[in-house]
């Protein structure tokens, strides 16, 4: 037995499948040149981002999770790879010893002020393809 959609669900429907496939193609065309160019991906390059605009202090690791939206154990792998790469540097905090702040590095900024020209190049002109 099958139903009918109203034409407004086919219509919701098919505005978020053209969505996904517009994120999709914008993302895809993003991962592949921020690895080549910079070594990163979208998820470490969003995540040095948000943290460039934390002040010197850095961010809870907490707060990058929400921000990010990434599990918690799948950002700590993450802040690990920036962090082995120089890109980060982590400590805890000194109210909270099972709070840990991640902070950007000069080596990290450089690398990130690279990444946001491809960035913008990217998503000029796929923005306007997709």
């Amino acid at each position: 037995m099958s139903f009918a959609m109203p034409n407004t669900d086919v219509s919701l429907a098919s505005e978020w499948r053209d969505l996904l496939a517009r994120h999709a193609r914008v993302n895809a065309a993003l991962e592949r040149e921020l690895q080549r160019d910079h070594r990163l991906s979208v998820t470490e390059f969003e995540a040095l981002s948000r943290l460039a605009e934390k002040d010197g202090d850095g961010c809870r690791l907490q707060q990058l999770v929400d921000d990010i939206h990434m599990s918690q154990s799948a950002l700590s792998r993450l802040i690990g790879r920036l962090h082995d790469e120089g890109l980060v540097h982590r400590r805890t905090c000194s109210d909270d010893r099972r709070g840990i702040f991640a902070c950007i590095t000069d080596e990290g900024r450089e690398r990130l002020a690279q990444a946001e020209v491809t960035q913008a190049d990217v998503l000029a002109r796929t923005l306007h393809d997709a």
